[in-house]
């Protein structure tokens, strides 16, 4: 009776730091439940399974994907052996899993778990359930990053049709279905009508949630890229400062969401050529994703890159360069040799050493970018 309430408090507390973001902590916690669970329970015991999920999902938001699949798959196999290939928490560990093969850029094999998934939730759940649609939204998104829009279009537009009519048109979930919508949209080149739901989500948000409410600010967050898109730079600029001044008042500096309204008001600084505020916001995202997130997160590796690119703009090269170097070897470490990221920044890397006139090492990286494509 002891052990079990030690193991509530410590399955509490790891939940607690997890939901702060303190990551770190919450795996070491998670670790040590793992290991009592195991002992006292059994490998097999859904208490082990579901603390192994916690811990996956807590090196999930550490970037740390490979650890994450490592556990996602033992899951998976565990709970298709003890509750059946059809039960509801092996499909969940299903989706869990393709979410982190699409972080890793592994669509392909995301995507196979998510049709199973889907197909099998269709039947079991029916399609109205929530789990059926959100496989569907997830499925749309794989679909999106495949560049197989039209398929995305298809389903986006399922999901959001039964969203509306089981929720209603202001439900959260259906305004998000609106926004995956409008984003095919935006891909297929289709702005107005991307736009046009976009401005339905962003103003549906105002009304129910208020003009501060972080969705509502994704949601002008979002709008802003659509203007740029059709060359409205100086609408999405304003709303783009909207966002980020606001995010700043509500949720302090240091807030991701904060954080990712400075970096894509950084890009469109640099899209305009004024490079040293792009620089500036982006030395600052770099800094404080460091600080909160560890060296090694995508998040901060891509904000590393972001930087370098602009020092590349302003031909700072060997800045760049610095840069470049700290994020490949991050990325084969992290995502592995032949993961699309890291053979951008290879490529990336390789311009630069063209610029510093380094032509022997750039040669030797298209190469490698070469064999690895082969």
């Amino acid at each position: 009776m002891v052990n079990d309430y030690y193991d509530d408090l410590y399955i509490a507390f790891a939940h607690i730091l997890y939901e702060n973001g303190k990551y770190e902590e919450a795996e070491t916690l998670n670790i040590q439940v793992i290991k009592k669970q195991k002992e006292v329970l059994g490998p097999d015991h859904p208490h082990t399974l579901t603390a192994m999920t916690h811990l996956a999902a807590t090196y999930w938001n550490l970037g740390r994907y490979l650890e994450a699949e490592r556990l996602q798959i033992q899951v998976m196999e565990k709970q298709k052996e003890v509750l059946g290939p059809n039960h509801p928490g092996t499909l969940t560990a299903m989706t869990n899993l393709a979410a982190t093969y699409w972080c890793l850029g592994r669509h392909a094999e995301s995507e196979i778990l998510q049709i199973q998934a889907m197909e099998k939730q269709k039947k079991l759940l029916g399609l109205n359930h929530p789990n059926t649609l959100g496989t569907m939204s997830h499925l749309a998104y794989t679909y999106w990053n495949l560049g197989r829009y039209s398929e995305a279009e298809s389903l986006d537009i399922q999901v959001m049709k039964k969203q509306k009519e089981l929720l209603g048109s202001g439900h959260p979930d259906t305004l998000r279905a609106m926004a995956n919508l409008a984003a095919t949209y935006q891909k297929l080149g289709r702005y107005s009508e991307a736009k046009t739901l976009q401005i339905q989500v962003m103003e549906k948000r105002k009304e129910l949630l208020g003009v501060d409410h972080p969705p509502t600010l994704r949601a002008m967050a979002i709008l802003a890229v659509t203007y740029k898109k059709v060359g409205r730079h100086p609408e999405a600029e304003t709303l783009q400062i909207q966002v980020m001044e606001n995010q700043k008042k509500l949720l302090g500096s240091g807030h991701p969401d904060t954080l990712t309204a400075m970096a894509n008001l950084a890009t469109t600084y640099q899209e305009l050529g004024r490079y040293p505020e792009a620089e500036t916001l982006r030395m600052h995202v770099m800094k404080k994703r460091k600080e909160l997130l560890s060296p090694n997160h995508p998040h901060t590796l891509r904000a590393m890159a972001n930087l370098a690119s602009t020092y590349w703009e302003l031909r700072r090269y060997s800045e760049a360069e610095t840069l470049q170097i700290q994020v490949m070897e991050k990325q084969k470490e992290l995502l592995g040799p032949d993961h699309p990221d890291t053979l951008t920044a290879m490529a990336k890397l390789a311009f630069t050493y063209q610029k510093l006139g380094r032509y022997t090492e750039a040669e030797t990286l298209h190469l490698q970018i070469k064999l690895i494509g082969k």
